[in-house]
């Protein structure tokens, strides 16, 4: 790469496309593109290392003045992690906490999205199409998140065994309304217009406009000033959103405040999934969310509610430590693998959940998947991000 007049020569690694572009006024644009077109650009780990390689290379960059995040395509930002490499790794480590390898990916990936939120610079995600899990995990942190009329926005891990990890703990239960916890619930998807009324996106804009916007962002007036250049770039994006109006779907937020408020209302989680999956009203949206809940794993329903609880105090750094180890927990238990193979290796949908029902889940259960492994090197892998308050 470049400080000259001219673009970079764009370089594609494993599955991500760097390149830099030179504004009008010197300083250089850094785009990053997902480029795994045929997978919706889930994240391998290839492509989290080298995205976060780079991102921290365009931070400490004086020249480089605004980052840009988005993937290959119309189909899709990023629809989360490579759950079927995963599912492999699973097979052969099934009892083993930490799994080395995947206590490895989570935490390359963790540390990716603790960088995304604390980013120096203004970091443009372009979030149209499905944008799910880890996508979402890479799009929530940043400081510019832009959504479509095409965007397909959720954290669907109740289908599959997990729960919602990447941050989500942190950033889901922050949305008013409850919102976030009815997502985390029930893995139900949302528009555009929902996030930007949920506070996990900032500009609606329509997805024609992406590369209008593109080849108007080295015009902008570019500063060496971060914030400044946030400012700059949020003017940009406001005035496309202007343009934006007639494209903006309803919002289901909106819509259904009352039945979610309804839904999750209390303190018990086996209260709302109840409440959930007897819903008999004729809303498609909320049937939907009421029958994947239905479907899904009572282990990571409450998983998604336990980890909004305990984490209400906690520092993004410290949710991101207690998620890492209830994933590692859930890596060993089998749950995780059994919804993978269910969704998408035998791809029956038909999960053998252990335990099946909410009524069959112990406290001891759920206490067991926050107990923190003994660690390869006698400290938390994440210890680093700031000061911790784990173990």
């Amino acid at each position: 790469m470049n400080s000259g007049s001219s673009p970079s020569a764009p370089a594609e690694i494993a599955g991500v496309r760097f390149e830099e572009i030179p504004t009008q006024h010197g300083s250089r644009l850094g785009f990053a593109r997902l480029n795994a077109e045929k997978s919706l650009n889930a994240l391998a780990h290839d492509m989290i290392r080298l995205l976060d390689a780079q991102l921290r290379r365009w931070a400490a960059d004086p020249d480089i003045a605004c980052v840009i995040l988005h993937g290959a395509g119309e189909k899709a930002f990023c629809a989360g992690g490579d759950i079927r490499s995963l599912y492999q790794l699973l097979k052969k480590h099934p009892d083993t906490v930490p799994n080395p390898t995947a206590l490895v990916y989570f935490t390359d990936e963790y540390r990716l999205d603790y960088l995304i939120h604390r980013y120096p610079k203004p970091l443009l995600v372009w979030g149209s199409g499905i944008v799910l899990g880890g996508g979402l995990g890479l799009m929530a942190g940043a400081s510019h998140r832009v959504v479509t009329e095409t965007s397909r926005i959720g954290m669907p891990e109740v289908t599959i065994g997990l729960f919602p990890d990447v941050g989500a703990s942190w950033f889901l239960q922050r949305m008013a309304m409850r919102t976030g916890l009815f997502m985390a619930l029930t893995g139900v998807q949302i528009n555009g217009h929902d996030a930007v009324v949920g506070g996990l996106a900032d500009y609606l804009l329509r997805s024609t406009d992406r590369d209008t916007l593109f080849a108007r962002l080295p015009n902008a007036a570019w500063t060496t000033d971060p914030m400044e250049n946030r400012e700059v770039l949020s003017a940009l994006l406001r005035e496309f959103a202007s343009q934006a109006t007639g494209v903006m779907p309803a919002s289901n937020f909106k819509a259904c405040e009352q039945e979610i408020q309804s839904f999750c209302r209390g303190e018990s989680v086996a209260e709302m999934v109840s409440r959930i999956v007897r819903y008999d009203g004729d809303v498609d949206w909320l049937k939907r969310a009421s029958a994947t809940l239905a479907a899904g794993s009572p282990t990571s329903a409450v998983l998604g509610f336990e980890l909004q609880r305990r984490t209400r105090e906690l520092s993004l750094a410290d949710t991101f430590r207690l998620e890492l180890i209830v994933t590692l927990q859930c890596c060993a238990r089998p749950d995780l693998a059994e919804g993978i193979r269910a969704l998408l290796i035998d791809k029956d949908r038909k999960p053998q959940w252990q335990p099946r029902t909410m009524e069959k889940i112990t406290p001891q259960w759920i206490n067991g998947h926050f107990a923190a492994p003994v660690w390869p090197d006698g400290r938390h892998p994440l210890a680093d991000l700031e000061n911790s308050q784990l173990a």
